[in-house]
């Protein structure tokens, strides 16, 4: 299929490169020209505007920081309202608000188009290895158009339900990765102040009921105090952020997310927003 891409930093292009290993022909524009030399060096095509993108392919992918992100690039000007595309699948895989992806999908259905949420979890390692977990907000009829497109970039792929579903969804994804880092780091400053190798306690706990992704994979980072980023700080704290607003639009208390968000704010108060968010581990204890 002719797919268009914008947004191709760590994530992005990941999928980008992926998208066109399975076949597919790829347009692409970014603010930054600078980001697209490694997909045009594989044979992606430059567009002058994102209009000119939309107005080119079938399927156009998002990957940016936030919804003012996606606003701008779906109603500003030359933007994708402006290609009259109509069918157009805007397939946004950035985390961002509910509410905001819902309010956005009605205004480009006004133009024929569809936005279509579909935030990711799994990081530049699943990025990189086309192996995310997609959560995906939208139509019954444009998922199974979108899904083997999908399939390039990830290995779980759910229709979670209409839009703004899929990042429900992530925020979800994101409470539980947020209080089981704390919960780990904590636990390593327990361990630590008690004068225990955290390497065992790792080792040990791997293999019971405590055992996840995150005491595989974040437990080391802090153990090897190494905190290059799978995923910074300061996006971990956005996504944080959403979590916190929709509590409130819910009338929810989130007290473990409180706690989460509280821990993310050191970190970047710290200086390490651009450190993987396992610096949770530094301003714990």
């Amino acid at each position: 299929m002719n797919i268009g891409y914008i947004g191709l930093g760590l994530m992005g292009k990941s999928c980008a490169l992926n998208l066109m290993k399975a076949g597919h022909t790829l347009f692409v524009w970014a603010r930054r020209s600078e980001a697209t030399k490694e997909v045009l060096e594989q044979g992606a095509s430059w567009c002058s505007s994102i209009a000119e993108t939309a107005s080119k392919c079938e399927i156009l992918f998002l990957n940016v920081t936030n919804a003012e992100d996606v606003e701008s690039i779906l109603f500003g000007i030359n933007g994708v309202a402006d290609s009259n595309n109509k069918g157009l699948a805007v397939v946004d895989m950035s985390t961002i608000s509910a509410t905001a992806t819902r309010a956005m999908a009605k205004r480009l259905e006004a133009h024929g188009m569809e936005l279509v949420d579909a935030p990711v979890s799994g990081g530049t390692v699943g990025a990189a290895n086309g192996t995310l977990t997609i959560m995906v907000g939208s139509r019954q009829e444009t998922f199974d158009k979108i899904k083997p497109v999908l399939e390039a970039m990830g290995k779980t792929i759910t229709r979670i339900g209409d839009s703004g579903a899929g990042q429900i969804a992530k925020s979800c994804n994101q409470i539980i990765i947020t209080g089981t880092i704390a919960a780990v780091a904590e636990a390593f400053r327990f361990a630590q102040a008690a004068q225990v190798d955290t390497s065992l306690v790792r080792q040990a706990l791997l293999g019971g009921f405590a055992g996840s992704k995150i005491l595989e994979i974040h437990a080391n980072r802090m153990i090897e105090d190494n905190y290059a980023p799978g995923f910074k700080s300061a996006l971990h704290l956005k996504d944080m952020g959403i979590v916190e607003t929709i509590a409130e639009e819910l009338h929810l208390k989130m007290p473990v997310s409180q706690i989460g968000y509280g821990l993310l704010q050191k970190a970047v108060d710290a200086g390490y927003s651009e450190e993987d968010s396992a610096a949770m581990y530094k301003v714990t204890g």
